[in-house]
């Protein structure tokens, strides 16, 4: 069954590698009952995960970017080729899950996951403190070329999430963008970018913007 294998929350801690000075991306798993919640606009709000530390709010966190899900599939697999322990939450998803193909979700497919609806709307970008807590070379390039980002979703109804909850499809739109495809598109393969455009409206605002911009 498809389903909330851990959920995931980071407190603020001082690292050297991050602009800020401190992250939130060291999450660790909590039991739950928690809040899930739309945090408000990026830039000014955090993570929509109560008790979630988000610390540089102008590329992280925010409405189309409250909650980060990872397949603990694709952890299970980075272990076998970096040969360390991969802990669910060390990629700093909110939602580790199990039985869901997290890179084939089509932007704007919906999932309800205990008493909450969320809303898939773009991939997992690598930055910089990604790297640094990783501390993994060449982290970046390596990630990008795996193609298996994870994905960020937006609130569409709030409520409790707790780990080991279900997660259903509830709807899917009729287009060709998924998670991966629109991955590939802003990373690696821009010629990919007019093909996104059947589902702008749908994808994490920044990213559309950014998409607008790249194709003049």
């Amino acid at each position: 069954m498809s389903r909330l294998l851990s959920l995931n929350i980071g407190r603020l801690m001082a690292v050297d590698y991050s602009d800020r000075g401190t992250t939130g991306i060291d999450k660790r798993p909590v039991d739950g009952p928690v809040a899930v919640a739309d945090p408000g606009p990026q830039g000014v709000a955090g993570s929509g995960v109560a008790g979630d530390d988000i610390i540089d709010r102008r590329f992280h966190g925010g409405d189309d970017q409250a909650v980060y899900a990872f397949a603990r599939e694709d952890l299970d697999r980075w272990e076998g080729v970096l040969g360390r322990e991969l802990p669910s939450g060390v990629f700093g998803e909110n939602f580790t899950t199990a039985g869901v193909k997290v890179n084939s979700a089509v932007i704007g497919e919906r999932w309800r996951v205990g008493e909450v609806v969320l809303e898939v709307t773009s991939p997992r970008i690598p930055c910089r403190t990604f790297a640094g807590w990783m501390d993994e070379k060449g982290w970046v390039k390596r990630f990008t070329q795996d193609r298996r980002p994870g994905a960020f979703l937006r609130v569409v109804e709030p409520g409790a999430v707790r780990a080991g909850d279900g997660i259903t499809v509830l709807s899917r739109p009729d287009h060709e963008v998924t998670v991966e495809f629109l991955f590939r598109a802003m990373t690696t393969e821009s010629e990919l970018l007019p093909r996104t455009l059947v589902a702008i409206d749908l994808i994490n605002r920044s990213y559309a913007e950014s998409i607008r911009k790249r194709l003049g």
